[in-house]
């Protein structure tokens, strides 16, 4: 993995809440030093999912507006020092078979033409629905072509980029306020 935005909790809620938070080493990759200024504080276990495989209907061309489509994803999601680690108990980890079941739903609802609005629709499902404070969420077509391997996007996303994104109309709204004298 490249370079890893980090964070750190003191405590999760859960059903098995009794053990205290484990401080572990930094993921692979992530500096083990504070990260700059402006960026995640802390360190962040990561659960992941590789190659994960589904159909969806995605493109710009005519062609593929009519018929599913392969679509892989790699996800990389970043949650605080992750207690299911000392207490064992799922309610203290991303559970990997809810997010796989919306990972389908979304792959049959989402409605987007391009992967970079379908990549930016799953980092925020992670994060919104399943507490994920960063993800790089990596999304390709295999063999869109056919001396290529794959095409597709890599991006990464914080749980502050979905706020700044919610309040992102309200500021666009107030952009010119103050500039014409009264």
């Amino acid at each position: 993995m490249d370079r890893i935005d980090t964070i750190r909790l003191a405590s999760f809620s859960g059903a098995c809440a009794d053990a205290e938070a484990p401080r572990p080493s930094a993921p692979w990759g992530a500096p083990s030093e504070a990260p700059l200024a402006g960026t995640l504080p802390g360190r962040m276990d990561i659960v992941f999912i590789e190659n994960f495989i589904g159909q969806t209907i995605i493109g710009i061309d005519s062609s593929e507006l009519h018929v599913p489509q392969s679509v892989r994803m790699n996800l990389a999601i970043g949650v605080p020092a992750i207690r299911a680690c000392t207490t064992d108990c799922i309610e203290d980890t991303i559970n990997y078979a809810a997010v796989r079941s919306a990972l389908h739903a979304l792959l049959e609802s989402h409605g987007v033409r391009l992967l970079e609005a379908l990549a930016e629709a799953v980092a925020r499902l992670l994060i919104t629905d399943f507490g994920a404070h960063w993800v790089r969420v990596a999304l390709a077509k295999p063999a869109k072509f056919d001396d290529v391997a794959a095409v597709g996007v890599q991006i990464e996303r914080q749980r502050s980029d979905m706020r700044k994104a919610v309040n992102g109309l309200a500021g666009y709204a107030s952009l010119g306020e103050g500039l014409i004298p009264n």
